[in-house]
């Protein structure tokens, strides 16, 4: 085993159970390697695919020429967590005067309010 392969290299994945409307089982993903997935009735079949999937897709990459990149980078590094949001005044005064209605800070608040939302965007339907 040549650990410079990529096809033999350690890729992060995500395991994540199916619904039933998506057709049960389970989706293995492969971060680092866009639109790489595959899935199986359990998770071990799932992992089984994974591999099969991966090798695919980086052979279908060395095809095209294109570069595979290097497992474990990590996506989220130039984002720090952190930015300035401006708000109309209206809505400053409304959000602060939930946080202090729930006891929580406005950013707590703010990132709750969020995270909600996105969740309710992409969860499936």
């Amino acid at each position: 085993m040549n650990k410079h392969d990529p096809v033999t290299r350690e890729y992060p994945f995500t395991l994540r159970p199916l619904s039933a409307e998506d057709g049960g089982g389970w989706l293995i993903e492969y971060p680092d390697l866009p639109g790489c997935i595959a899935d199986g009735e359990t998770p071990e079949e799932a992992i089984a695919a994974g591999r099969e999937a991966k090798a695919a897709w980086i052979a279908a990459m060395r095809e095209a020429g294109r570069d595979v990149p290097a497992p474990g980078a990590d996506p989220t590094a130039a984002y720090s967590g952190k930015w300035l949001l401006r708000t109309p005044k209206s809505l400053h005064r409304r959000l602060a005067e939930q946080a202090a209605r729930e006891n929580v800070s406005l950013n707590t608040l703010a990132v709750t309010l969020l995270a909600q939302g996105i969740g309710e965007r992409t969860a499936p339907r």
